[in-house]
């Protein structure tokens, strides 16, 4: 998964350079953001302040961390009970 180039803090602030009345158009051109992002990052994080958003971030991140880790494990225990199962029908 790429990561942003945004840091929780320059995306609050840009989100309230926008909430300030700060056309869309001035703020891709000035922080080289496009226009998707800057809407998903509304639609996301609007009205949040740097450290909740920082927070929010963290957790989304040990959450995909989490995931991996489950389906990791899930797919040894597939590979365990398939290994158990062939060896007891041989025998």
């Amino acid at each position: 998964m790429k990561r942003s180039t945004f840091s929780p803090t320059q995306i609050a602030g840009i989100l309230k350079e926008f909430d300030n009345g700060k056309r869309a158009e001035e703020i891709t051109r000035e922080h080289g953001v496009s226009k998707a992002s800057l809407y998903k990052w509304r639609q996301r994080y609007g009205g949040m302040e740097a450290t909740e958003l920082k927070r929010i971030k963290e957790l989304e991140e040990e959450n995909t961390r989490l995931k991996r880790m489950y389906a990791n494990l899930a797919m040894e225990l597939d590979t365990a009970k398939w290994i158990i199962y062939n060896t007891t029908i041989k025998n």
